[in-house]
């Protein structure tokens, strides 16, 4: 082969090299899109579960890790819907364990509803759910668990005319109290709070906050600021999620209010952050559950956006939220009704914006 002939095979083989094997820069198309400050990991619960409908869960960390719980079954409404409870191991999620259900002592099966996972700091941890055969005329339960969630007691209905936490998860008072929101629906939808002094076992409710003409209102989160203020904030009919603020004592409101937030009648979750900020997660829209957003506060007053979670059609729905001991926050929600979803942010990393009515 003359000098030529070899320059012309050289020239002929690299442009086939870089045919079958083209340079790394143009493959970036592949790439995984960056992840928004402050979204540090996210995944399903269970990939596949072993029920058509997954909805309504709760978060928790105990000592041996983070636990869920949510209700499932066949769809929300059918007699064959339970409690079930995952655990994480710091890696995963362990396979769904049902650990309650609607069976009543003579056979006939009600569905369950809204568990409300709880880890005081002294004392077993407390699961509350619901039982019966709507919203407008289901009962309190509760179980308990002395080792983490491993092993529960047997269910104990709290006393008529006690729900215990609706939805979200109550607060620690000062004199070693539990706080609850609640609500109920058999009359209009209204708000009132509940308190037991001995983690579940005497109860005493405050008047509705609402009269359920002006707003109907159920499944209210509590903020307690530093401050020393403690603010509701509600699902509403009325397209804007509703506060009240405390008075002289918990069971003293003041009038319900709408805030700037929209609210499509779903339900929000809200946790106070160790830095004095509260931390919002909410559909940030008047009409359907997508998007999912997360919003922070300095004063319960002035919120400001700082993550989309979801905005994609879809049902992306029932967040629960809280802040574990390492400071991250952990969000679970409903994922088009069929999974549940398991978010990670680092609140430090956040970038905050202003919000607007339609963004």
């Amino acid at each position: 082969m003359n000098a030529s002939s070899a320059s012309s095979f050289a020239l002929v083989t690299l442009l086939m090299g870089c045919a079958v094997n083209p340079p790394e820069q143009k493959t970036s198309s592949t790439a995984q899109p960056a992840q928004p400050p402050g979204h540090v990991k996210s995944q399903f619960i269970v990939d596949h579960p072993p029920f058509r409908s997954s909805h309504a869960s709760t978060i928790v960390e105990t000592k041996k890790g983070l636990l869920a719980a949510w209700f499932g079954g066949t769809a929300e409404r059918n007699p064959d819907v339970g409690i079930w409870v995952s655990r994480h191991d710091r890696r995963n999620w362990s396979p769904p364990v049902e650990v309650a259900n609607g069976v009543q002592s003579d056979g006939k099966r009600y569905p369950c509803w809204n568990p409300v996972l709880f880890q005081p700091k002294d004392g077993p941890l407390l699961l509350f759910y619901k039982v019966g055969p709507s919203p407008s005329a289901w009962w309190g339960m509760l179980v308990t668990s002395s080792d983490h969630g491993q092993t529960w007691s047997k269910p104990a209905r709290l006393p008529d005319g006690q729900v215990g936490p609706v939805r979200n998860k109550p607060v620690s008072w000062p004199d070693g109290s539990l706080l609850c929101g609640s609500s109920t629906e058999d009359n209009g939808w209204c708000v009132h709070m509940e308190r037991t002094p001995d983690m579940g076992g005497t109860w005493e409710r405050s008047a509705p906050l609402n009269d359920a003409k002006e707003f109907g209102l159920i499944q209210p989160t509590i903020l307690k600021w530093p401050s020393g203020k403690t603010q509701v904030l509600c699902r509403s009919r009325q397209g804007r999620v509703v506060e009240s603020w405390m008075g002289v004592d918990w069971k003293s409101w003041s009038a319900p209010a709408r805030t700037t937030l929209p609210n499509p009648n779903s339900a929000v979750d809200a946790v106070m952050l160790r830095d004095g900020r509260g931390l919002l997660v909410y559909n940030h829209t008047t009409q359907g559950r997508s998007p999912l957003n997360v919003a922070v506060s300095s004063d319960g007053i002035l919120w400001e956006a700082a993550l989309v979670l979801e905005s994609e059609p879809g049902e992306y729905s029932y967040p629960a939220v809280i802040q574990s001991s390492d400071g991250l926050v952990h969000i679970t929600y409903t994922w088009k009704r069929q999974r549940i979803k398991h978010v990670i942010v680092d609140p430090r990393k956040l970038r905050l914006h202003p919000l607007t009515a339609a963004r």
